[in-house]
């Protein structure tokens, strides 16, 4: 068992919780040759291009924010929404024990990520979201945000912040288009929060794609180039800020979906090796499939080699999936 890293430039008055992990796993990659797409405009950061992580020297007076990701798996409330509730129905019936329990168990997880933004998977309702709020007092409910599709036992994404929120937009209405041609939308919000952080604009994108059950590869495709664009659009708007997107993807390194964000966006764990990078954990080994990227430019840094996956087992919390997490410093690249 291990501590989390020391960050010696953190300048906020918040102590630093243990985590506590195991040995990590070898994890593989599988994925098909990726698709030839039109890349939207990047400016300097094109696929073969892109700023490394290791590359340039931080400046010691900068400011980190610490950016975590984490599906904390089926935070279902204990009301029944979709009148077929708990055994082998989708949408779980939790009694108010066994959910105090469970937003228990995340809220003391969360709290050990450290982390100044959480983005969240699987949150049910605002009174899921309200539960566990109450176990993360650090996190205001007013700097925090869930992307609600409305949907009976939908399990959507959400935003943690301990910095003011300044805008929020909803793209689970924008139009995706698949390979084929076909349009579709986002499975789940692509949640978009902008916040005030010492002064500086950092916009997070929560995302949580299509899943392989029952799956729709051509859907998760159309997320990702439609995310890459969102993204991209955002960065270009904002020009001096730190713009990430983060959440459970559903694919590993080389598959079409991840390639696809690869081509214009920094994939900040690739500094790490590829044993290090698994997240959940599936038919005997680990498989990378929640992610953090960056936008090209902008107001901020990834910090080299500061990316994490955290575990207590082959999940976290609780959850059945790792919470991964990295380090920005704030300011002119």
């Amino acid at each position: 068992m291990s501590l989390l890293p020391w960050r010696p430039l953190r300048f906020r008055p918040r102590s630093t919780l243990a985590l506590w992990g195991l040995v990590l796993a070898f994890a593989g990659c599988d994925g098909r040759s990726p698709q030839t797409l039109a890349v939207p405009d990047a400016g300097p950061c094109v696929q073969g291009n892109c700023p490394q992580p290791d590359s340039g020297t931080e400046d010691p007076s900068s400011t980190r924010v610490r950016i975590a990701a984490f599906n904390v798996h089926r935070l279902f409330d204990t009301v029944c929404d979709s009148g077929s509730c708990g055994g082998s129905n989708y949408e779980a019936l939790p009694t108010e024990a066994e959910f105090e329990a469970q937003v228990d168990r995340l809220g003391r997880a969360i709290t050990a990520l450290d982390a100044d933004i959480v983005l969240l998977e699987e949150v049910e309702t605002q009174k899921s979201l309200d539960g566990l709020l109450q176990k993360v007092p650090q996190f205001p409910k007013e700097r925090s945000h869930l992307g609600e599709t409305y949907a009976n036992a939908s399990v959507d994404v959400a935003v943690l912040s301990l910095h003011p929120i300044l805008t929020v937009r909803s793209h689970r209405n924008d139009t995706l288009y698949k390979p084929d041609g076909s349009y579709t939308r986002f499975a789940r919000d692509l949640l978009e929060v902008h916040l005030d952080v010492k002064g500086t604009r950092v916009i997070v994108f929560a995302a949580h794609f299509r899943s392989k059950v029952s799956d729709d590869p051509d859907r998760r495709m159309a997320e990702a180039t439609g995310a890459r664009r969102i993204v991209l659009e955002s960065a270009k708007e904002f020009p001096d800020a730190l713009v990430v997107l983060g959440g459970d993807l559903n694919d590993v390194p080389g598959s079409d979906p991840i390639n696809a964000l690869d081509e214009a966006l920094l994939r900040v764990s690739r500094d790490r090796p590829e044993n290090e990078t698994w997240s959940y954990f599936y038919s005997g080994r680990g498989q990378a499939i929640d992610h953090l990227y960056m936008a090209p430019g902008g107001g901020g840094t990834y910090v080299p080699g500061s990316f994490r996956v955290v575990r207590d087992g082959t999940g976290y919390g609780g959850s059945d999936h790792g919470a991964v997490y990295a380090d920005f410093a704030l300011g002119a690249p």
